[in-house]
């Protein structure tokens, strides 16, 4: 496989981790009829809307949110690599520990765990980084 496939192969990992994560959101709510909004309650049968999201919703919610500060920038380094043909043999391991690191973080963040949580979020910065290092390598 090359680095090109490897990235995407990579990518979609990272939308199915997503994907996963939205569907524990949706499963609390659906299981528990639980819902904030006046027209899911009212779809999904709810006597009334919530006050507040479930604990494991919020904790997901707060993944996702997570995911969203540091896949993207993840995914654009991650294609520069590639593009200018930094080390090949570093977008699979790099791109491998970046992966699992973020389905780590997302498991220690459901479960509450730390520090597990922010070890795994410091490895996945820490592979940015070093992405960022080897393109500004490949640049100048």
């Amino acid at each position: 496989m090359t680095e090109y496939g490897f990235y995407a192969l990579i990518t979609v990992i990272l939308f199915f981790k997503m994907l996963a994560n939205s569907i524990v959101q949706g499963r609390a709510r659906t299981s528990t009829k639980t819902f904030t909004n006046p027209e899911d309650a009212q779809f999904f049968g709810a006597s009334a809307p919530a006050a507040d999201e479930l604990p494991i919703v919020k904790r997901a919610a707060a993944a996702w949110r997570n995911d969203l500060e540091n896949i993207p920038i993840f995914l654009f380094l991650g294609l520069i690599y590639v593009t200018l043909g930094c080390w090949p043999a570093g977008a699979f391991i790099y791109f491998s520990i970046f992966a699992v690191a973020r389905i780590l973080h997302t498991i220690a963040y459901l479960r509450g765990m730390q520090p597990a949580r922010t070890i795994f979020y410091v490895i996945g910065i820490a592979i940015c980084v070093t992405l960022s290092v080897h393109i500004l390598i490949a640049v100048l």
